[in-house]
């Protein structure tokens, strides 16, 4: 990861997570639940899937949305995925997070995982400051250590003075980063982002993108990230893996061997973007399912 220098004053990251992961488990009062039933053969992974299939229905009407998939994400990686819609990159994401079982295969998920949705899929009865705030109430955290993590993500999502509004009062990317700032109040070790960023305008997407990283360098967080534009993924990852057209399989791995911190105009990253939409061209060309954007 590249250098960068510190910002002036308490990171986001320490009033998120005080000093680091035993300042989490102080600001919480409570320890680290014990890892169990972790596969030998996957002790450097935080993520594995192993020859994960997922059919829906039986018989003739069966539809086979994912076929054999296999991958491991390490500790504090960033990995994006990428593909045409309806390859099954949402299905994929929700059996990691435990939304849903596959039909064959295995996920073992070592890490406490948050989840965004492509909706913000926030409470609308609550203010901003109540939804973000709730995950850290459930957990218990003292109420002068959540006042200053919701302090701390509302601004960094740019809702400072948006407090008191409820989701209704709100544009469609204001939402969105509400549900971002509420999905790190959760203090988990790892987000699984489903398209967070595609409702947001392109300068706030920028800076999404370079807050997201720093909280990413900061924490050491591990992020499985599901997207449909192709320099997003080769912005923000350290792999980016491309699905193939329903039924969805992994056609290729890219490692993106770009110092940080990028950017999403620069002429390595269109480049190495450019050979991963070729390549999701020929499979979308080869199944007839229409161009891919």
């Amino acid at each position: 990861m590249g250098t960068r220098s510190e910002p002036e004053g308490k990171s986001l990251a320490t009033s998120i997570f005080g000093q680091g992961r035993e300042g989490e488990k102080a600001l919480a009062g409570t320890e680290e639940p014990a890892l169990v039933g972790v596969p030998s053969d996957h002790l450097g992974s935080a993520i594995a899937v192993e020859s994960v299939s997922k059919v829906y229905g039986r018989g003739e009407s069966a539809l086979v949305a994912l076929d054999r998939v296999s991958f491991d994400v390490g500790f504090g990686e960033f990995v994006c995925i990428v593909g045409a819609s309806g390859c099954g990159k949402s299905t994929l994401l929700g059996l990691v997070a435990g939304l849903d079982q596959p039909t064959r295969g295995k996920v073992d998920v070592r890490i406490r995982t948050a989840l965004m949705f492509q909706e913000p899929a926030l409470f609308p009865w609550l203010s901003v400051w109540k939804n973000v705030e709730l995950p850290l109430k459930l957990q218990k955290v003292q109420r002068e250590h959540r006042r200053e993590i919701v302090q701390a993500l509302l601004k960094m999502v740019r809702l400072t003075g948006f407090e008191n509004r409820r989701p209704h009062e709100l544009s469609g990317g204001m939402r969105q980063r509400a549900a971002l700032a509420r999905a790190l109040a959760q203090r988990a070790e790892g987000l699984l982002m489903d398209e967070p960023f595609a409702a947001l305008d392109a300068i706030t997407r920028d800076v999404m993108h370079q807050e997201i990283e720093e909280l990413w360098e900061e924490t050491g967080f591990t992020v499985l990230f599901v997207t449909h534009n192709v320099r997003e993924a080769v912005r923000l990852g350290d792999r980016v893996m491309v699905m193939s057209s329903r039924p969805g399989r992994i056609l290729t791995e890219i490692r993106v061997p770009l110092a940080r911190p990028r950017r999403i105009e620069s002429p390595e990253v269109a480049e190495i973007a450019a050979q991963i939409v070729d390549l999701l061209h020929r499979e979308v060309r080869l199944h007839g399912t229409g161009p891919y954007r």
